[in-house]
């Protein structure tokens, strides 16, 4: 079965003023689109192609098929964890961010240095590792499974996420990104699946 690119889990101009329809017609139907496109092309005719997106990413060399199958899960992941209005973060993910990083604004200060600071393209994260929370980033298209780590968020900074409503201003896009969009609920609920994971 070929991948496919999944359907956005809101309207193309529900994000905005934070994110555009425009920028989502680049960004989801162009860029990652592509990303699908391509995977499906380099794993047509292979054993992989039966694999799923996670065997394939865990399973490949650094090259193409591990850049354009961790680019398809990335960017997945990346909508799945974005919406409109997002709620504020409370209850055991709150528990859990006061555990282990200080504070929700140490969190929030923290995913923010990280997407400044991450030269070039990439990503930053919250993750789970070893039962605790961690802020952390990678370049072009690694991603946290790759290193034992389990991920709850992630915030795109690839040029490509911002230049078109922002221009150079990364900063003012992670910014709109972490006070506006970020779905808690949809982190609180990785949280969760992923202490249950980690307890079988």
């Amino acid at each position: 079965m070929p991948f496919t690119l999944p359907q956005l889990p809101f309207d193309k101009a529900a994000l905005a003023p934070h994110i555009s329809a425009e920028t989502l017609e680049f960004h989801y139907g162009k860029h990652h689109k592509a990303y699908v496109d391509k995977l499906n092309e380099l794993l047509a005719g292979k054993p992989e192609a039966s694999q799923t997106l996670e065997q394939v990413i865990l399973s490949a060399e650094p090259g193409p098929v591990f850049n354009n199958a961790a680019q398809v899960w990335n960017h997945s992941f990346y909508w799945n964890g974005i919406k409109p209005g997002g709620r504020p973060i409370g209850g055991d993910l709150a528990a859990a961010v006061t555990r282990d990083l200080g504070s929700v604004e140490e969190l929030k200060k923290q995913l923010q240095d990280a997407c400044v600071t991450q030269f070039g393209s990439g990503w930053a994260w919250l993750v789970l590792e070893k039962g605790k929370l961690k802020v952390t980033k990678t370049g072009n298209a690694d991603l946290p499974m790759k290193h034992g780590q389990t991920a709850l968020l992630t915030i795109d900074v690839w040029e490509h996420a911002y230049y078109i409503d922002y221009r150079n201003a990364r900063p003012k896009y992670v910014a709109a990104v972490i006070e506006n969009l970020v779905n808690w609920d949809v982190v609180a609920k990785n949280l969760k699946d992923a202490l249950v994971a980690v307890a079988r």
